[in-house]
């Protein structure tokens, strides 16, 4: 039995996993009760009901809480999800369990058909995935997994298994999806920036012609009101983008000329009339996936470091990273950042809680810091005034709807991204107040998937797991009092030197 599981069957002990609370109903142990159920013996599904499977950016989140409890689950948790990783570097945003039935979530394997389609690509022939991805977040999940326990993590040899692929993760970004031209990375599915159905996607979106309703069956909606999920026009083109992607045979329209980079597949492959992602409908630019990149490559620096190499080179490719955000995604006279269409006219004029993401960022210039700030606390997304969390989108925008998935409701992970971006900034008082707001509104809401941002209702899934997860890591990360083991002390104090560079 490990730590976790420990911990959920006797929680009045007070030896197991850096000093629980004694009490047997605390925020603590409920937090790790959900992430307990929600384990399947190598990783943590978003929720059993509806996302039976392995999620990438969830995965990260959830190792970041599980450190906390269990360091040994958390580095099995980035193992599996890395175990799944393709030829050409990608991560996929789904790794899939075969133990699932194929009708409990679409897409499913058989639409994504991974090891055919994308064997040009490098997809792995023993386990299913997806053929995109999600935001980057996962060497930062890493560093802070290691620094847990690092004499656990020196001893499996954690992070020397870790970096290769963590580094071939972020070549590819860097290389293959530069679409753009313009340094940054872009996504070519709103399903790989994690806020699906944003409005920031509905311009981009507008032009792809949709898949026939009668061609797919959604699942999620066996799970959640219609009202609260995308619309059946919006899910018809996220089906069209894939199903191009795919039958393109997953290649990108980035930099061929990367050494090891896979030989494209010919359109005519696995089905044929598929476009490469680079020639698509569909390419954007995207603050917070950015952000998360740039943030990662500060922690790529922290990890080399420790393995006796150096991290200049990533550190000076973050500050050139940061740069390019800046000039390519920022828009002074709004105060935030703005997605890129590729594709289209430029920046979309849609605020989305992504455009605040970079306080993130330790080299952000000051000014701009300010006004994101101010923007965050504005009537825009109204935090510390009309709401506890911040929006996922604007308060004020046309299509704001407190409940319906990314169109408004507030998520617990980018509550916890803005509380680290707000200190990073040196805005303690606010972050002090956004920790407590989510501490307050995970435990009231059953650890939901998301929130009124007005009411704090539980809207979606309950028993969500990246919100159990961050739950547990901002309980062990108090603004004001000593961390409960020197361990985590060092944890804390190590990420601040890693960020900053």
């Amino acid at each position: 039995m490990d730590r976790i599981a420990q911990l959920t069957a006797r929680p009045t002990a007070r030896d197991i996993a850096y000093d629980p609370p004694s009490v047997a109903d605390s925020l603590h142990v409920r937090a790790a009760r959900v992430l307990e159920a929600n384990w399947t013996g190598a990783s943590t599904v978003p929720s059993r009901s509806l996302y039976p499977h392995q999620w990438s950016w969830d995965s990260a989140f959830i190792a970041i809480g599980l450190r906390h409890v269990s360091p040994l689950r958390a580095q099995t948790e980035l193992e599996t999800l890395l175990a799944a990783q393709w030829g050409d570097g990608r991560v996929p945003h789904i790794v899939f369990n075969p133990s699932v039935p194929l009708d409990a979530y679409f897409p499913s394997p058989d639409f994504w058909r991974s090891s055919t389609a994308g064997r040009a690509a490098g997809a792995p022939r023993t386990v299913q995935t997806s053929g995109i991805v999600q935001p980057p977040v996962h060497a930062l999940a890493a560093w802070l997994v290691h620094l847990a326990d690092p004499v656990l993590s020196r001893a499996r040899g954690f992070l020397p298994r870790m970096y290769p692929r963590l580094a071939a993760w972020h070549r590819y970004l860097l290389h293959r999806r530069d679409l753009g031209g313009g340094g940054l990375a872009s996504v070519v599915h709103p399903w790989e920036q994690g806020m699906d159905n944003s409005p920031c996607w509905d311009a981009p979106l507008a032009r792809v012609t949709p898949a026939p309703a009668r061609s797919f069956r959604r699942a999620d909606l066996d799970h959640g009101a219609p009202e609260d999920r995308p619309t059946d026009l919006d899910y018809g083109r996220y089906v069209r983008l894939a199903t191009d992607y795919r039958d393109g045979g997953y290649t990108d329209g980035g930099n061929s000329g990367i050494k090891g980079a896979p030989r494209r597949a010919s359109a005519s492959a696995e089905g044929g009339g598929g476009t490469r992602a680079g020639e698509g409908d569909f390419a954007v630019e995207d603050p917070a996936f950015n952000a998360l990149l740039i943030a990662s490559e500060h922690a790529l620096a922290r990890i080399a470091d420790e393995l006796g190499a150096t991290g200049t080179a990533r550190r000076a490719r973050a500050e050139r990273l940061t740069a390019a955000l800046v000039e390519r995604l920022w828009d002074p006279a709004e105060g935030m950042f703005f997605c890129r269409d590729v594709r289209g006219a430029g920046l979309v004029p849609e605020r989305s809680v992504s455009g605040l993401l970079p306080l993130l960022l330790p080299g952000l210039p000051r000014d701009i810091a300010t006004d994101l700030v101010r923007t965050t606390t504005s009537e825009h997304f109204g935090l510390g005034t009309s709401t506890r969390l911040v929006p996922s989108y604007d308060l004020l925008g046309e299509a704001f709807d407190p409940h319906r998935y990314w169109r408004g409701p507030a998520w617990f992970n980018t509550n916890w991204l803005l509380e680290r971006g707000l200190r990073t900034q040196g805005e303690h008082r606010r972050a002090d107040a956004l920790r407590e707001a989510v501490l307050d509104i995970a435990q009231s809401s059953d650890f939901a998937e998301y929130v009124d941002p007005y009411t704090g209702e539980a809207c979606g899934a309950t028993g969500f797991s990246w919100t159990a997860a961050l739950t547990l890591d901002l309980l062990h990360s108090p603004p004001l009092s000593p961390l409960h083991s020197p361990t985590e002390t060092t944890a804390v104090n190590e990420l601040k030197g890693g960020i900053r560079g």
